[in-house]
Formats: C-alpha cells, structure tokens, sequence
C-alpha cells in the first residue's frame, strides 16, 4: 500500500516550484569571473593559475579550478555588484529553498557534521532539553556537548537480523515526550532521522503533529535524502511534509562535490523563532574562508535536480531493475522487501538497495572487501548479513555486471573458504538500555577523567560516546553512568568478527574512560 508520502507524489508528479530553476546564478557568477582572467593579488596563494608552484595543483585539478575557486566578499559573487539588486549567492540560496519547500536555506561547506552542529547551538535558544532519536549521528552529539544540552532519547526500531537502525514512529515519540515530561523534562525540540542509511523513510507528517503538540519543532536528520521530492517515485521531501529544520547532506546521492550540504528552514509555526538562532549559529559554525567551489557546486546540484525528473526516472528504473535481478536468485534478499514488518517505516527511498547476502554463505563485510579488492567496486556499507548499494539521483549504472561481479565473488575459491570458516558471526544479544544520566554531558564529557578496568567501569560516569557496530546507537554517552549490560554488549560486539566499537579506548574494550572520582 502507498504510504501517505507516496500517495501525495503520486498526485503531483512533478514537483510545484514557485520560481524558474532553468539557470544556477552563483555558479554562472564564478565562472564569469574565471572567464575575466583577473589578476589575483589576494589569497588563495595559488593566484588562479598554473604558473610556478601551483603546476602540480593545476595538473592534478586543471587550471579552471583554481580559477574558480576564489575567497569570499566578492563583487558580482557573493557581494552586491553594480546594478544588481540582488547576489548571486542570495538568489541560490532562494532557489534552493523553493527547491526543497523551504523557507530560507543555507550553504554548507562543512557537511552535514557543520549542520548538525549548528542546529543543536540553535536549538539551545529554545531550552536546554532536547528529545533526539537515540541513533542520531555523532555531530549531533558533539552539538549537544557544545550548546550545554541534556537530552532524552526516543530508540529508533532496530533490525536485529540484519543489525539496521531505522526510525521511529508517531506512536513511539508521543510516548516518549510524554515520559520525558512527566519525569520533569519536557523537550524544547525533537531530533528524528529519516530516511535511515538503509533506505527505510519514516512518517515526518505524523512526527511533526506529535512534536507540535508538545509545542516543539521537529528536526529531521535527512542526510541520505536530500534527492527526496525531485521526482513522483522518490518520497516527498521533509521540509513539505512539516518538518521544522531538515539537514540535507546534498552530496551523498544529490550530485554536489564531497563536504557539500544545505540547512533547510520549513515554513512552521516555529521558523519565525528558529531563522534567528539558525542564522547566529551558523555564523560560528562556518568558515570565513568558505569554498566557492563547494558553493557552486550546491547552486548546481540544485539545478540539475530540479530539471532533471526524466534522468532521475531512469535511476530509479535502473534500482528497480538492479532489485528484480537480485530477487531472481535465491541466494540473494532485498531487505527493503520486508520493511512493513516495522511500524515506524511508511516508505522506501528506491535508490538504496540494501542486499542481504547472508544466503549465498558469506558475510556481507567480507563480500563488499572482495568486491573492492578482486572488482574494484564499491559498495558504500555493509552489514553482517548485507551490502548496500547507493545509486546517485540522475546516474545510471550497468546492473547486469553489478550483478555478474557479486556471483563471481560468492562463487570464487576465496567464498568457498569462507563458508568454511565462518560461523554465526552476526549473533549479538539485545541492545541494552541506556544508563541513567549523573551529570550533563557536557560536564561528562570536560571533566577530569581517569582510565579503569571493564569490571570497575561498572556504576561510574562515562566520559566518552561508545557506539557498537552493528547497528551504530550510541550505547553510552558522556555524563550516562556505565552499566553492566552494556559492557557486556559492548565486549560481545567487540569480540565478534563483524563488529567494532566506534570510541573505544581499545578494540576489545577492556578499558573505560570515567570521571574521576565519580
């Protein structure tokens, strides 16, 4: 059945811009000023040219690079020039922000990291608490840590077979803001992410009733879709269906140059109380030496998204494609094939394809490494039981020899040792619950510290973020005190062939870092 997102889409197959998105204008302004051949006596140092110490940069980027990339506060670019009423910096942003349903937008060129950041500083302006989707991204805790936060958590479902975190539903954060309430802690503003890095899309419509009726703007995390709304087969995107902020990392799938992002304002009831923060906040978290380049390849982006539905299509139906293959043969799954089994996913972002390969024999970490070493094909993660494909809206790829070089891999002599070796690799016990909260975290995480055993973290203060892979959640965060179970989870994850602890202090966590005396 067609989720809510979906059947939206489905009745607009094209998405309403209010404004004409046929040219890219910051793009157009930095490549009318390369074209001038300008003399630089300015920084960069490379002046703008192959000339001298800059042979080797211009050979390894080519001459029109270093033209382009120039510093910031210039006439005709990001500065007012004669005649204009308008930049070509403001008029992106603008198009940007029609793009994605916006009300304002914001050009990153520190990723998704930078807007996770500023976001949390933003959100400080609102109150010190903070309900967030326990998986979120380890930027966002260090957010948290820098504004002075303390947060509450809602747990995203977690697929135990396949170790995938996804999102979480309406139902589970009502629950969740109403526990954090009546234990004296009403949050200020809810963190969600969706899609997940799997491809699963949650119900942002309902968050963003749940989070608004508890008088709390919804913050969506979504990095991986920030193709989403572009096209009638792709779900809307979060900034139309009520989100208050959504973070859009625009280089993952969306065609702009790595380290690349935007930071969208929905047009709520909050945005009049958010843009000001948003804007201060942002105002520390960029660089005054921001790339042009990064730039302009967001003004592009933006551009070949929204003229570009016919190529996306031809994505889409290549990992449609890529899906019925797979599903052809019995020793492949495609797991978003099973996603209705959790309540919080109400829709599938088609360009991921999340493979479980656990039925030709092989671990999937173990298959994406062969495939890198004996193919040279990248797969962009894995699983203990799964690969992952990532599909660029706009970009086509020959599947059938995808296809051909994962049977080569499964049927090679290297496999056949494998299946001999290997047991039940991915058999991890339960997620523990978090620990209780001593401290702040930032207090947790600046304090004095001192390093002790496994047994004697037990009832002491975390001073770092541990997160166990699979499935990624934060297992213990600064300021939660340590509990038995989740050093048991921890160590169990660490002693397993699949798995690792992000933080650890050593790889089999024997040892934590604490505060000290506490």
């Amino acid at each position: 059945m067609p989720s809510e997102q979906r059947a939206a889409a489905e009745q607009q197959p094209t998405p309403r811009f209010r404004l004409d998105h046929s040219a890219a204008p910051y793009a157009d302004a930095l490549e009318a000023y390369a074209d001038r051949g300008s003399v630089q006596l300015m920084v960069p140092g490379h002046g703008g040219t192959k000339d001298d110490l800059s042979g080797r940069l211009a050979g390894f980027l080519g001459e029109r690079a270093l033209r382009l990339d120039i510093p910031m506060l210039m006439d005709g670019v990001d500065l007012l020039a004669r005649g204009q009423e308008q930049t070509p910096l403001d008029r992106a942003l603008e198009l940007a922000a029609d793009a994605w349903g916006a009300k304002r937008t914001w050009f990153l060129t520190n990723g998704a990291s930078q807007a996770n950041r500023t976001i949390a500083l933003a959100a400080r302006g609102l109150g010190d608490r903070i309900l967030a989707q326990r998986s979120a991204h380890s930027s966002f805790s260090d957010g948290i840590l820098l504004a002075g936060i303390t947060p509450s958590y809602v747990m995203p479902n977690v697929d135990a077979e396949h170790g995938m975190a996804h999102g979480v539903s309406p139902a589970a954060l009502e629950a969740a803001l109403v526990e954090a309430e009546q234990a004296g802690n009403p949050a200020h503003a809810v963190y969600v992410i969706s899609p997940s890095y799997f491809g699963s899309v949650s119900d942002v419509q309902g968050l963003a009733r749940v989070a608004h009726a508890h008088n709390a703007p919804l913050i969506v995390d979504g990095a991986w879709g920030p193709h989403f709304g572009f096209h009638p087969e792709l779900p809307e995107s979060p900034a139309r269906l009520g989100a208050d902020v959504v973070i859009s990392s625009t280089h993952k799938l969306a065609g702009s140059l790595t380290q690349s992002a935007m930071l969208h304002l929905g047009d709520g009831p909050f945005a009049d109380r958010l843009e000001p923060l948003i804007e201060r906040a942002f105002s520390m978290t960029a660089s005054t030496s921001t790339s042009a380049l990064l730039r302009g390849s967001l003004d592009i982006a933006r551009h070949a998204l929204a003229t570009g539905e016919e190529s996306i299509g031809r994505s889409v139906a290549g990992a449609r494609r890529f899906r019925e293959i797979l599903r052809e043969d019995p020793r492949f799954a495609v797991v978003s094939d099973t996603f209705d089994r959790f309540d919080d996913i109400v829709d599938t972002d088609l360009l991921r394809v999340p493979i479980d390969v656990s039925g030709a024999g092989v671990g999937g970490h173990w298959l994406r490494q062969h495939l890198v070493e004996h193919h040279d094909m990248y797969f962009e993660m894995s699983t203990a039981t799964s690969i992952v494909a990532v599909i660029g809206a706009g970009k086509s790829h020959d599947f059938d020899a995808v296809y051909a070089a994962i049977v080569a891999s499964v049927e090679s002599p290297e496999a056949d040792r494998e299946r001999a070796a290997a047991g039940d690799a991915h058999d991890f016990p339960s997620l523990p619950a978090p620990g209780a909260y001593r401290v702040s975290p930032r207090d947790g995480f600046f304090g004095a510290t001192e390093v002790v055993s496994a047994t004697e973290a037990v009832g002491r203060v975390s001073a770092d973020t541990l997160a166990a892979y699979p499935p990624g959640i934060p297992n213990v965060m600064p300021g939660e005190e340590i509990t038995e179970e989740a050093v048991a989870f921890l160590q169990a994850v660490a002693a397993s062939p699949t798995g690792y602890v992000r933080g650890a202090i050593d790889p089999a966590v024997d040892r934590f870092r604490v505060l000290a005396g506490g």
